[in-house]
């Protein structure tokens, strides 16, 4: 089963406050989509996650398999930007694969992938763009590009 943050999983980890333990808060990092529920256990029991963290993380409705996903309120636009209904459909279509590209690059790239799982919104997202670029090359940044609409 592959989990993944919801909208409210995504806005708690830019709130250091939020109530989480520091082993759910390490879960919830990883959980991008492409990670099993499975991995994830393997890659934080070390530091003491367990089940129960994760079904924590469910109840709370920060994480969901993929496909179930409870919107929460919209992420805000930046400063001055006008509203564009697409914004979010198109943050929701290049998240998943921004966190795929940069996951792929392992260690060198853990600040770029923590960065990308941070962004919550397509302008977060689009300013990330030329650092995702630059770490996968144009060929494998081409899709991302285009849902971003971002060179």
């Amino acid at each position: 089963m592959n989990l993944a943050k919801t909208d409210a999983g995504m806005l708690v980890l830019r709130d250091r406050h939020a109530g989480l333990t520091q082993r759910q808060r390490a879960a919830l990092i990883l959980f991008d989509g492409q990670r099993t529920l499975e991995e994830v256990l393997a890659a934080t029991s070390p530091g003491g996650v367990t089940r129960a963290d994760i079904d924590r993380l469910v109840e709370m409705g920060l994480v969901a398999e993929l496909g179930t996903f409870v919107a929460s309120a919209p992420a805000p636009l930046a400063p001055g930007a006008p509203p564009d209904p697409s914004d979010r459909e198109r943050y929701l279509q290049a998240y998943p694969l921004a966190t795929q590209l940069t996951a792929q690059l392992g260690p060198p790239g853990e600040a770029l992938h923590l960065a990308v799982e941070a962004a919550a919104n397509l302008a977060e997202l689009q300013a990330l763009a030329p650092q995702i670029r630059a770490a996968v090359g144009a060929s494998r940044y081409t899709r991302l590009g285009i849902v971003l609409r971002a060179p």
